[in-house]
């Protein structure tokens, strides 16, 4: 269990720390780059859709599971195959992922901060998030960082469900404190889920695009701070408790 220090910082891991887009360099290996740019895109929006589907008939299958099939649905909407020993590398190379550029430098600052626990906190199975956090290459240096590795494998349900996050806030030992935890997540869904539960949160907007999610309206829809990459998590997280 992380340390009940004062501020805990929960790293989404797929879209956040690391680039589910990556993939696709796998992928061009047996379609060509164009097209793997697009199978890639395909697997991860049938990715989060198997998972809210899952939890809308309250039912749950392994991220692992669901990783596989939503690439085979991604692969046929694409009129193409793989072999089984093909899709087996895929996903051993998923566990393996490329970290975005300002994932580096934010770890280095979080590592000199003493009064923020970092954890990562993910829809994935713990061998699957553990294996990225651990063999990733671009991640791996900055492991130790982190404090915990949460998972939903525990609750058997995906984000955005209100037991997700309440299980996040007991295992990190602020339960009934969520206002002591930040989501941080570039997944607008997993923002506005936190939201929902009373987590503060910062949503990473990399694409500059501004907020465009409109499922909530008013305060409770919108993340906390807005930033345009990890490396401006601690100040801004710091400059609003500031305020308070």
């Amino acid at each position: 269990m992380a340390p009940n220090k004062n501020i805990v910082l929960a790293f989404d891991a797929y879209g956040t720390l690391l680039s589910t887009e990556s993939i696709a360099e796998k992928l061009a290996s047996h379609f060509g780059q164009e097209k793997a740019q697009t199978i890639a895109a395909t697997w991860r929006k049938y990715q989060l859709e198997y998972t809210w589907r899952l939890n809308s008939m309250n039912q749950y299958e392994p991220f692992s599971t669901v990783t596989v099939r939503s690439l085979q649905h991604a692969l046929s909407e694409s009129s193409v195959s793989l072999p089984a020993s093909s899709i087996s590398s895929l996903m051993h190379a998923y566990d393996s992922l490329s970290t975005f550029p300002d994932v580096a430098p934010a770890l280095e600052s979080l590592s000199q901060n003493p009064n923020l626990t970092p954890v990562v906190f993910s829809n994935g199975t713990h061998a699957m998030v553990s294996a990225s956090v651990n063999h990733s290459p671009s991640l791996s240096p900055y492991a130790a960082v982190f404090t915990d590795i949460v998972v939903v494998e525990e609750v058997k349900t995906f984000k955005p469900a209100p037991v997700v996050y309440e299980y996040l806030a007991k295992r990190v030992g602020k339960e009934g404190e969520m206002r002591d935890v930040w989501l941080i997540s570039g997944n607008p869904f997993d923002v506005v889920g936190a939201n929902a539960v009373g987590m503060r949160t910062a949503w990473v907007d990399r694409a500059g695009r501004g907020w465009e999610d409109a499922l909530v309206e008013g305060g409770m829809g919108r993340p906390t701070v807005v930033v345009r990459g990890l490396e401006e998590v601690v100040e801004a997280v710091e400059g609003f408790m500031g305020k308070g």
